[in-house]
C-alpha cells in the first residue's frame, strides 16, 4: 500500500501482530496478543496473527511460519522459532500488506527479526517489550541480543513497554527509548455486576458477593492463589507463611485454595503436611479462563506472592478487578506498576514472619464491612488503568503516530 493510499486518521488499519512463541499457551505475552487483537478487530481493524506455532482454529488471519523448539527462559517454558527464510518473510508481508507490524519483544532474529527486515518502507514497525529479568543469565543474554540487533532496532518507529521495570530493562540492555503502555486486561470479565447475589454495591460494582454467601453459611474466610506452581510465583512462600500463621494463631479461621498446575505440586503438599495445615489447604489443579472470574470473586483474600522476574502482573490486575476482599501481591518491580497506590498491600514473600502477620491482619480486617468495601473500591479503581479500552486506545494511537511519522 503506497503512502497516498494509506489509511488516514480514524480509518481502519491492517495490523500484523508478530509473536515468536506459540499462541496456544495462556502466558502473559500470548494474552497480550490475543486480547489486543480481539479489541482491534472489534474496532474495525483487520488483524493478522504471525506466529511460529499454533494449533488454534478460532483465529481469522492466522499465519503459522516455521516451527518452534522448547526452551526455558526467565523461569518460563517457551518456544523459540527455527529459522524463517528471508523469502518466506517477504512473501508473508506481500500477502498481508500490513500498515503496521507490531512485534512482541525481545524477539528472535530468526522469525520476527526477518519480518522486521522485510517490512516495506511505508509500513510502520512497532514493538512491545515484555520482560524483566529473573537472573543474571537473562540479563547477560539480553545484553548480547541487544547488541546483536542494534542495527535492526533502528527500523522500529515506536516501542512500548508494559511497565516502568520493563522500560528500564529495555533501555539498559537494548538501548531503547520507550513509552510505558501497560498490558490490556478485559476487566468486563472480572468485575462483578451490580446486584450480584449477596453483594454490596459500590458505584456500579458489587462487593463481597462470594465472601458474603460463604460467611452466611458459617464457612471460614478463603484465601486464594491462582497461577503456575513454579518457584517464581511464590506458592512455597505462601504455604510457609500460612504454616507460620497457623502456628502463631491456631484459632484464627481460614482455608486456602492454591489453584494451578506445575512441578511444585508435590512439594507444596509435603510442605502443608509438614506445617500441620494439610486439612486447611486444598489444590484443585488448573482452572481455565472461564473459571477464573468466579474463583477470584468468591475469595475473601487473594495472595499472589511472586518473588521476582515479573515485568507486569496480568493476574494481579484480574484479582484487583474481581476480588471481594484484599489482594496481597509480591513486592517486585513489575507488580509495583500494577499496585501503584496500593503499596501497603505489597509483601516480601521470603520474610515468612512478616508475610504471615500481614495475612493475619487482613483476615481479621474482614470483620469490618466498611473497611472491606473501602479496600475493594480502591482496588477496582487501580485496575481500571489497565482496562482493555484504555490500553487499546493508547496502542492504536501509537500505531497512528508511527504511521504519521513514517509518512
Amino acid at each position: 500500500m503506497s503512502a497516498s493510499t494509506r489509511p488516514g486518521p480514524g480509518r481502519p488499519l491492517r495490523v500484523a501482530l508478530v509473536i515468536d512463541d506459540s499462541l496456544d499457551r495462556p502466558d502473559g505475552v500470548q494474552q497480550y496478543v490475543l486480547v489486543l487483537g480481539a479489541w482491534l478487530t472489534a474496532q474495525g481493524h483487520e488483524v493478522h496473527y504471525v506466529t511460529a506455532s499454533s494449533e488454534r482454529t478460532d483465529l481469522e488471519h492466522l499465519h503459522v511460519v516455521g516451527r518452534t523448539v522448547q526452551v526455558t527462559f526467565n523461569g518460563n517454558r517457551l518456544g523459540t522459532p527455527l529459522p524463517v527464510s528471508r523469502r518466506e518473510a517477504r512473501a508473508l508481508l506481500e500477502s498481508v500488506r500490513p500498515d503496521v507490524v507490531h512485534v512482541q519483544m525481545p524477539y528472535s532474529p530468526l522469525l520476527a527479526g526477518r519480518v522486521v527486515s522485510a517490512a516495506p518502507a511505508g509500513t510502520a514497525v512497532v514493538g512491545t517489550f515484555h520482560i524483566y529479568p529473573q537472573s543474571r543469565l537473562v540479563e547477560v543474554g539480553a545484553h548480547v541480543l541487544g547488541r546483536w540487533e542494534r542495527r535492526r532496532l533502528r527500523r522500529f518507529d515506536s516501542v512500548m513497554t508494559v511497565s516502568e521495570a520493563a522500560q528500564e530493562f529495555a533501555g539498559r540492555t537494548f538501548g531503547l527509548r520507550t513509552q510505558v503502555v501497560g498490558n490490556p486486561v478485559d476487566l468486563g470479565r472480572f468485575v462483578p455486576g451490580e446486584g450480584a447475589s449477596g453483594g454490596t454495591a459500590v458505584g456500579s460494582t458489587a462487593v463481597g458477593s462470594g465472601a458474603g454467601s460463604s460467611r452466611a453459611a458459617g464457612g471460614a474466610p478463603r484465601i486464594a492463589f491462582l497461577g503456575r506452581l513454579v518457584a517464581r510465583k511464590g506458592p512455597r512462600e505462601l504455604v510457609r507463611a500460612l504454616g507460620r500463621l497457623h502456628e502463631t494463631d491456631p484459632r484464627l479461621p481460614w482455608h486456602a485454595t492454591i489453584a494451578g498446575r506445575g512441578r511444585l505440586l508435590d512439594d507444596l503438599r509435603t510442605l502443608a503436611r509438614t506445617h500441620g495445615i494439610v486439612d486447611r489447604v486444598d489444590f484443585p489443579g488448573f482452572l481455565d479462563e472461564a473459571e477464573k472470574p468466579a474463583f477470584l470473586t468468591s475469595a475473601d483474600l487473594v495472595a499472589l506472592p511472586s518473588t521476582g522476574g515479573e515485568s507486569f502482573g496480568i493476574s494481579v490486575v484480574e484479582a484487583l478487578a474481581a476480588a471481594s476482599g484484599p489482594v496481597l501481591a509480591g513486592d517486585n518491580p513489575g507488580y509495583r506498576t500494577v499496585m501503584r497506590g496500593l503499596e501497603d498491600q505489597l509483601v516480601v514473600p521470603g520474610d515468612t514472619d512478616a508475610f504471615a502477620a500481614e495475612l493475619g491482619h487482613r483476615l481479621r480486617s474482614l470483620a469490618d464491612p466498611a473497611e472491606r468495601v473501602r479496600v475493594v473500591a480502591r482496588q477496582r479503581t487501580a485496575a481500571q488503568r489497565f482496562d482493555l479500552d484504555v490500553i487499546g486506545a493508547q496502542v492504536e494511537q501509537t500505531y497512528r503516530d508511527a504511521l504519521a511519522a513514517r509518512s
